[in-house]
């Protein structure tokens, strides 16, 4: 069977999309989109990379691959309160496989459509395996929640659980034997806080995703905004399977380190109490309040009343001794 050229992959898997945004007047085909706005709107912008070996096992499976190439930028705006409208595809990939790349275009457009999203266009060559997303969303009503903004006495809240991807590495890894397919499925197949996110400008005074591990991504809020925080371990929301795993191997940072849970953490004025207990029930999204904004820098951890030092921190690309898979 001869392979399809690079036009050929574009017209057959990633033309034929259901999603038409209204504000989308030029899409995939042309040598860029054009986005005609006819109301005034902040545009979102972010990309991520995610390469084999790297970022996900090289054996995954495309159609999760596909999902996740999209989800962690969802995240990203989800995180700024930005409702996803766009997305353009950079795929590099080592031999045009059509079933491997019509499985990769069905996770993605699945994930797409749930949240409405058109693609837009991108670019397709040969290479390494190494997938690019750059998505665009739009902010109604302000300028999007920042990482700078929290105050002292603000209360840290996180949706969702953590530790279940780090979790899920370890057991693709082989390093631990107790199956739990809840962890496989955040690993692989992260689901975006997009509906809590687009809510968070109601009541959020910083924010940001989970993507590499809690302490790191809550010390780029504490960063940013010239402030320090307590986090309570016990207040941590931790699924049955991470429990097990923290009481097995005696490991407890591993939740606070472990990357791609793709969660939210973000702040808040006790007086917001309410309004966000108001949003995560009108999204059906698990949020918990986990510690408080203080005055000064740094983060402490309190584990059974008494603070406790982490020796480990988050993933940093050229930094971080060994890859995340």
């Amino acid at each position: 069977m001869q392979r399809p050229g690079e036009f050929e992959i574009i017209r057959r898997f990633f033309s034929g999309q259901r999603v038409a945004d209204v504000n989308t007047e030029i899409g995939i085909g042309d040598d860029c989109a054009v986005l005609n706005f006819t109301a005034a709107a902040r545009l979102a912008l972010t990309t991520d990379t995610l390469v084999a070996g790297i970022h996900f096992f090289s054996d995954t499976d495309p159609t999760r691959l596909g999902h996740k190439a999209l989800a962690v930028n969802l995240s990203d705006l989800a995180a700024m309160g930005a409702r996803p409208r766009w997305a353009l595809l950079a795929l590099t990939l080592p031999e045009n496989d059509p079933e491997w790349i019509a499985a990769f275009a069905q996770g993605f457009f699945r994930l797409a459509e749930r949240h409405r999203v058109q693609l837009i266009g991108g670019d397709t060559t040969r290479g390494p395996l190494a997938i690019t997303v750059h998505a665009l969303g739009t902010v109604d009503g302000g300028p999007g929640v920042k990482r700078a903004g929290a105050k002292p006495g603000d209360a840290i809240y996180l949706t969702g659980s953590i530790g279940l991807a780090g979790l899920g590495l370890r057991i693709r890894q082989g390093a631990y034997l107790v199956p739990d397919e809840e962890a496989l499925d955040r690993l692989e197949a992260p689901q975006p806080r997009t509906d809590f996110g687009i809510r968070l400008g109601e009541f959020a005074s910083a924010g940001i995703d989970v993507s590499d591990g809690l302490a790191a991504d809550l010390g780029h809020i504490l960063e940013q905004s010239s402030v320090g925080a307590e986090v309570d371990w016990e207040s941590l929301p931790l699924s049955a399977g991470v429990g097990r795993y923290v009481a097995d191997s005696g490991d407890w940072q591993m939740p606070l380190v472990a990357g791609d849970d793709y969660e939210l953490c973000f702040t808040a004025s006790p007086a917001y109490a309410q309004a966000i207990a108001s949003a995560a029930d009108a999204t059906a999204t698990p949020v918990r309040r986990i510690g408080t904004i203080r005055t000064g820098s740094g983060l402490i951890i309190r584990r059974r009343g008494r603070p406790v030092e982490l020796s480990r921190s988050g993933y940093l690309h050229f930094v971080s001794g060994e890859a995340r898979r």
